[in-house]
């Protein structure tokens, strides 16, 4: 949060009135939640929202620890800092801090919540990146919040919830939006799945139509792909990671960036691949370790973790076969993957039938109008230039921007140490 000149409309709100920061420690209650994995939520399935390390639900559960208490803190991991909000009945996991008002008459949950949605820079601050990312309650206690006319409650409560008032018709615009993309999601992946149903494309007049009474023909995925392992080289030759300028690519690469990458968050140096050989580009990068099913089309020669697998077209199918077409199809060989999970510490699936999973090969016209229609529809559900992606960007920064002028209080040299 920034503490640039104060904006007249706060001044006017404030009216007079002071600003008190104090110790986030002595306005909430900070606790850690119930331990929680991906086993015992789908041994005992129900309706209870799992609030974990993300914002979005782990998973449902039979069972709540947690009542109208909606504020979360991320505890550990990548997400480290982060807020979340989940009204009613849920449960808390291990790696979520609750934050619960100690004196509502002082302070309002709503409020909390947008003043700690601006204050990540100062959060993050207070987390530790050696191994895992961490936040400890100790550190998380001493974040300094704050109380506009601490001295006049109810004119203090009116403030808030004034400003509460503004920047919700933001987030519930948000929200909004983010409902409808998500229903457009569900529509884009039946239609897609439809699509690429060539065994079933009798029930499908559309799929017919683009075949127009051609043949496909099934071949292993082997025998039209070049399937290699990824690998991390040594992390004790500093050579390998130091001025890299070959990508190589992780999960997280995904997780970040998306399904069509040209870069990577880490790099290596030409010294760390193996036999002088990059996977090429133009191929696909799939999971089929821990997180399964998972994968990506990388424009660029490039390397990866051993978490995964890269698929590059043989040679002699490179002029008649669309690689965006199969990493589309991919979605289907993931659906199968996740069906097909061996179970153990890490899960994995069998190479060997996954090797073996057949694949269609209908005509090239025909995957280059499939890869056409599901492009628009990816560009229309996923792309940030276009349709509601970019609509509800453009509202996220809008509700930053309006946050960060209604909650940018006065702060006095003194409560800053």
């Amino acid at each position: 949060m920034q503490n640039q000149k104060i904006h007249p409309f706060v001044e006017k709100l404030l009216d007079g009135e002071g600003v008190e920061w104090k110790p986030l420690g002595e306005v909430v209650k900070i606790k850690t939640g119930q331990s929680v994995n991906k086993n015992m939520i789908s041994e005992n399935p129900g309706e209870y929202p799992v609030i974990n390390s993300g914002r979005e639900p782990l998973g449902f559960i039979n069972e709540w620890n947690t009542e109208n208490d909606p504020i979360g803190i991320t505890t550990r991991g990548a997400g480290v800092g982060s807020i979340t909000w989940q009204e009613g009945k849920y449960f808390r996991g291990n790696l979520n801090y609750s934050a619960t008002i100690i004196n509502n008459k002082k302070i309002t949950i709503r409020f909390l919540y947008h003043v700690l949605q601006n204050m990540q820079k100062e959060i993050q601050e207070l987390c530790t990146f050696d191994g895992i990312p961490a936040l400890n309650a100790s550190n998380l206690k001493t974040l300094q919040i704050p109380i506009p006319a601490p001295n006049n409650p109810e004119k203090s409560l009116a403030i808030q919830n004034e400003i509460v008032r503004m920047l919700d018709t933001f987030t519930k615009l948000i929200s909004e939006l983010t409902r409808e993309l998500g229903l457009r999601k569900k529509q884009y992946q039946y239609y897609r799945d439809k699509l690429l149903d060539f065994k079933n494309a009798d029930s499908f007049p559309f799929l017919q139509k683009l075949l127009n009474g051609a043949k496909v023909e099934w071949k292993p995925l082997c025998e039209i792909f070049n399937i290699k392992n990824g690998y991390t080289p040594s992390k004790a030759n500093k050579e390998y990671w130091e001025n890299g300028t070959i990508p190589w690519f992780r999960m997280e690469d995904i997780r970040e960036n998306g399904r069509v990458l040209s870069d990577s968050i880490q790099k290596v140096s030409e010294s760390a691949v193996k036999g002088g050989k990059l996977f090429p580009a133009n191929s696909i990068m799939f999971s089929t370790l821990a997180t399964i099913g998972e994968h990506a089309l990388i424009t660029v020669p490039h390397l990866s973790n051993q978490q995964l697998t890269n698929l590059s077209l043989k040679p002699e199918y490179k002029k008649t076969l669309n690689i965006k077409f199969y990493f589309y199809y991919c979605f289907l060989l993931a659906q199968w993957c996740k069906n097909n999970i061996r179970e153990s510490s890490v899960p994995t699936i069998d190479m060997g039938d996954f090797k073996n999973f057949e694949i269609p090969i209908p005509p090239i016209e025909t995957q280059n109008q499939i890869v056409d229609i599901l492009d628009k529809f990816d560009a229309l559900t996923n792309s940030l230039t276009e349709g509601l992606p970019k609509e509800i960007e453009l509202r996220k920064k809008q509700y930053a921007y309006y946050r960060d002028l209604l909650l940018n209080f006065p702060k006095e040299e003194s409560s800053r140490k």
